[in-house]
């Protein structure tokens, strides 16, 4: 089974865009644990930076500098079939989750 992560992106005005991204998980981890591992990462147990994490930065170009954030928020995981696709293990994607000293 491949593990989908959804994440959105929120702006002052509380408009949001959605985005996932397939991870395949070919030591099959459990959900639990991989959920477990990403809230433990999070910022406030809600958000992340998605710089770090190095997925798609789902911000519109238009931003007020003044009420706009670059956090993400982590909505959830979810099993997926193994639609045959070429993806980064989700081993990959946890180690970028750890946090970097001096980064909060």
């Amino acid at each position: 089974m491949n593990i989908r992560f959804n994440y959105l992106y929120r702006d002052a005005g509380n408009y949001k865009q959605y985005s996932w991204v397939v991870f395949s998980n070919p030591h099959n981890r459990a959900l639990l644990e991989v959920e477990q591992t990403i809230r433990s990462a999070l910022i406030d147990r809600e958000f992340f930076n998605v710089t770090q994490w190095q997925l798609a930065d789902l911000r519109e170009q238009e931003l007020d500098e003044e009420l706009d954030h670059d956090w993400h928020e982590f909505e959830s995981v979810e099993e997926m079939g193994d639609d045959g696709g070429t993806y980064p293990t989700i081993e990959e994607f946890l180690v970028r989750t750890r946090p970097s000293k001096g980064v909060y």
